[in-house]
């Protein structure tokens, strides 16, 4: 989502992640990595239990999931997957915000 984050940001769109670690190690894997999108901190799942992401612990951790959000709390589309393979491409999430009859 990287190198599409521009094309998300000129639809309205704002990429947030949603990652599993403490806030120190967060920063410094957004640092090292240079993304442009923010992240927060979740290291308890509360917000991935609120949004119905799964953490398997068979699998040491949550399991993918994108879910697109509205400017209103409106989920307009979720994706929840076994693998990083299940995440949707980004054609998928382009189109998912687009607005029917629009």
């Amino acid at each position: 989502m990287r190198q599409h984050y521009d094309e998300f940001r000129q639809r309205g769109a704002e990429i947030v992640a949603i990652a599993p670690d403490g806030p120190r190690a967060l920063t410094r894997y957004w640092q090292q990595h240079g993304l442009p999108f923010p992240a927060v901190a979740d290291p308890e799942h509360r917000i991935a239990e609120l949004l119905g992401q799964e953490v398997k612990l068979l699998k040491l951790g949550r399991m993918p999931a994108v879910i697109v959000v509205d400017a209103y709390g409106v989920v307009r589309a979720a994706w929840y997957g076994e693998s990083m393979r299940d995440i949707p491409s980004i054609e998928e999430l382009l189109q998912s915000l687009e607005v029917p009859g629009a």
